[in-house]
Formats: structure tokens, sequence, C-alpha cells
């Protein structure tokens, strides 16, 4: 390029132009995260939905007032399996695995206990809970059975107690979606110019209220 070139009209005019190609694309920036938030709530929104309204049911019980229903019954294991447990220190676990095998309970082992000859087991789950208790001397086995109301149900499956990996994945990528929706949302504050100072001062208002909530009216 000559000296007349460099000092011309056009070559001025190019060089900031390169200057902002280089920089920072804030309305790329802006369309990708408007890009991402339609795309993540696609799931989010139906587990916001649910997460939301499990615990309005939980923060109100009297809502759903219904009583689970229990069933017993008996059955008795084979004279090896019983010989077996018999020379165990704690046959909790072995028969439980044995009781499974033979009728069908509700929930995995969570526990076991042996109390004067007899093994208390119990069994957990979100669909239900079962409590099986074995006589060491004569193998008799008996069953109760327990059905959860449908609020029990919504409870265990919002805290996650008694769930199958698989859901607590679900309840991790939903509190990991939530978040960066959030602070997506947040980024996207800073393309709305003119409402971009209304937002902030409503954030700081409802995080002010918040904490004033905590500190002077929770126990």
């Amino acid at each position: 390029m000559t000296q007349s070139e460099a000092g011309s009209p056009v070559a001025k005019k190019r060089t900031p132009q390169s200057a902002r190609r280089a920089g920072f694309d804030r309305g790329a920036f802006y369309r990708l995260c408007r890009l991402l938030h339609a795309y993540l709530s696609a799931f989010a929104f139906l587990a916001l939905i649910f997460f939301s309204t499990s615990g309005l049911l939980l923060d109100h019980p009297e809502w759903m007032q219904n009583r689970g229903r229990e069933r017993s019954s008996r059955l008795s294991l084979p004279a090896p399996v019983m010989i077996r447990a018999r020379g165990m220190k704690d046959p909790s676990a072995f028969l439980g695995e044995e009781t499974v095998k033979r009728t069908s309970l509700l929930g995995r082992y969570k526990s076991g206990e042996v109390d004067d000859g007899l093994v208390n087991m119990r069994f957990e789950g979100v669909k239900g809970a079962s409590t099986v208790m074995v006589d060491l001397a004569t193998g008799q086995a008996e069953v109760t059975t327990e059905y959860p109301t449908a609020l029990t149900v919504i409870g265990d499956l919002h805290r996650g107690k008694n769930a199958s990996l698989p859901w607590r994945v679900v309840i991790d990528l939903t509190a990991v979606l939530v978040l960066a929706m959030s602070l997506i949302g947040y980024a996207l504050f800073f393309s709305l110019r003119f409402r971009l100072r209304t937002s902030l001062i409503l954030t700081g208002a409802s995080l002010t209220l918040l904490v004033a909530i905590f500190v002077w009216l929770t126990p």
C-alpha cells in the first residue's frame, strides 16, 4: 500500500470496521443467549411445573388429606435357606434377598435387625414400602405392604427420597438447567438498554426482601 493510499478516506474507514470484527460481538452473543434460553426451556419448564406444583402441595398437606392402605401376607422360607441364615451373625440382607425371590415387595432393602430370634427387615421406595418379619426358628415370614398416598409419592419425588438413580439425575439436571436459564436470563437483561435499570432495581429489591424475610420473619 502506497503512502497516498494509507492516507486516503477509504483506508481510514476500514480500520475501525476490522477492529469491531475482531472484538466482542454483543449482537451475536445475545442471539446465542436467546437461542440457548429457548432450547433449555423445552425441558426445564416441564420440570419447573412439576417441582413448583409438588412444592406447593407439600407446603399445604391439608389439601390432600388421604390415607394409605396396607396389605398383609404370609409365606414360609425353605429349610435350606433358614439353616444358612441361622449360621449368620446378621442374616437380614440374605433373608431379604430370599424373600424378594418368593413374593412381590414394594421398595428396596433399606435396613434390618435381629431381635430375640426374629429378623425384621425394611424395604422402602417411592411407590411404597414393605416390612418383613421372619421367625428364625420356624422360617415363617409375615409381610406387610404399605401403599403410599399421592402426597407421599409427590413428596418423595420432590425431595429425591428413596428415588432411583435416574430420578436423582433428573433432579440434578433440573437444578443445572434452571441455574443456566437464570444466568442466561440475567445476561439478556443487558440487551434491554431501556429496561436494564428497572430490571436491576427489581432484582435488588427481590433479594433484599428474601434476606429480610429470612433474618426477621423466620424463627
